[in-house]
């Protein structure tokens, strides 16, 4: 019988240290490109005054430090513990969700924050991990098939919705828009590749229907929008159709289900084609419906990034000055504390969702490459890791942190960068805060641990 302190050696062998190796170094990159942000000009520049606990830099310390002991305190849990409670979890967390709005205090119309103390947490940041351990707890239930299965495409489905919906009656469209990305996990998992492409063509009916929206065609009936959005179903539907109904095509398939006959699968096919053709138009108008429904400032960050219109002093500004910012980094950068579009606190939110801008500023092109370098190890550990996972728990869940990180940082660095709508998501490991950096902390390690216990389960 294994002794605890044989347990602990054998997670002490069996973690992933390369993985903790880059966690660390994104937490201090992190760190200084926060005391770049929130530097003042004629503040002290030694390590003493950065690392003061009533400023800032210090409290992020704070929290880079307990988050460093949360990490280990849960290396040192049994991995089979998140198995056990995963839906007990979930339940509590969608519990606290759904209570939030009525406990929260408005934080720039936000109802997402519970104060205690002398803290803020915000709950959507832990409902991530949560929802992620349900999802693997499900998926590695006994003879679970994605793929075929619309009972088991639809029950997984709703363990993403529910958190989306409850935090978007938070008034938090950005933490919601995070769980979309988990369709990469369901990808992987067996999801038809179909619904991967519906939800490619939305995003794209989206984009080119507002773009157009305010151009008439046929007279003034609709607009260039909806011509053009109808010109693409069509033409997805023809590509779809050559591709998936075509003799030869059929015939490939037939050769992988023996059980299957020509005219069976051909219909299947068809089906599918005309399911998209469908779930296409609704989605478009879906759609519309949905962004004459968004908030005046919400409406008007699509617009800017779309092009529609100039408003460089409202809320246009934010990305103007942090390209600004980023610009004047040049290729080598100002260096550390010597940026000064951050100093002059030109950038607002500089030192959350905006803390990008401060790397550009002030490591240059080299360090923010450097950055995103990083970020690329990370994201390639994460799906080693996955596929070296015995059962689909650790897989599933592996699947889950890498989107939700992919997500964060490609929505982040764009709308830093002015290609991506400003939605208010953190950078991970970078921007200030306690709630996003435990969140982060928490789906990282978990999934160490998990992988840390493979070698038990292998044997």
């Amino acid at each position: 019988m294994a002794t605890t302190s044989d347990k602990q050696k054998s997670v002490f062998h069996s973690i992933d240290w390369l993985t903790i190796i880059i966690y660390i170094a994104l937490l201090a990159m992190g760190w200084m490109s926060i005391c770049g942000a929130c530097y003042e000009y004629g503040q002290p520049r030694d390590l003493l005054s950065l690392a003061d606990f009533g400023t800032r830099t210090g409290m992020q310390l704070v929290w880079i430090g307990s988050s460093m002991l949360l990490g280990a305190v849960i290396l040192f849990l049994d991995e089979r513990f998140f198995d056990t409670f995963a839906y007990l979890i979930y339940g509590a967390l969608m519990l606290l969700l759904a209570a939030t709005p009525f406990l929260a205090h408005d934080i720039k119309g936000s109802m997402s924050w519970i104060k205690i103390g002398s803290f803020s947490l915000q709950p959507a940041e832990f409902a991530k991990f949560a929802t992620a351990l349900a999802l693997a707890k499900f998926m590695n239930s006994y003879g679970f098939h994605l793929k075929g299965s619309w009972k088991n495409m639809a029950i997984s489905l709703l363990l993403i919705l529910l958190p989306m919906a409850l935090i978007v009656m938070q008034k938090e469209t950005g933490s919601a828009l995070v769980y979309t990305s988990l369709v990469l996990m369901l990808y992987r998992e067996g999801m038809p590749g179909f619904i991967l492409f519906l939800g490619i063509s939305a995003v794209t009916y989206v984009v080119v229907g507002l773009r157009f929206s305010e151009d008439p065609a046929l007279w003034g009936l609709v607009s260039m929008g909806d011509v053009l959005v109808g010109l693409l179903i069509v033409a997805f539907v023809a590509i779809l159709y050559f591709v998936y109904c075509r003799p030869t095509a059929i015939r490939d398939a037939m050769s992988e289900n023996r059980n299957a006959t020509y005219h069976s699968l051909r219909h299947r096919r068809i089906t599918y084609i005309i399911l998209f053709a469908i779930a296409s138009v609704i989605l478009h108008l879906s759609a519309n419906t949905l962004v004459d429904h968004l908030a005046e400032h919400q409406k008007k960050r699509v617009q800017v990034l779309l092009g529609l219109r100039d408003d460089p002093s409202g809320v246009g500004y934010n990305v103007i000055q942090a390209k600004i910012a980023i610009g004047s980094g040049g290729l080598e950068g100002k260096g550390f504390l010597n940026g000064t579009q951050t100093k002059l606190k030109y950038v607002p939110e500089q030192e959350t969702d905006f803390i990008f801008c401060t790397v550009g500023e002030e490591q240059g092109f080299i360090g923010s490459a450097a950055v995103l370098i990083l970020f690329l190890f990370l994201l390639l550990r994460l799906i080693h890791l996955s596929e070296r996972q015995p059962y689909a728990f650790g897989r599933v869940y592996g699947y889950c942190v890498f989107s939700i990180f992919l997500f964060h940082l490609l929505i982040n660095v764009g709308m830093v960068l002015g290609l991506m709508p400003v939605i208010g998501i953190p950078l991970p490991f970078f921007s200030y805060g306690g709630s996003s950096l435990w969140g982060f902390t928490l789906l990282l390690f978990i999934f160490l641990r998990i992988d840390a216990g493979r070698q038990r389960l292998l044997r």
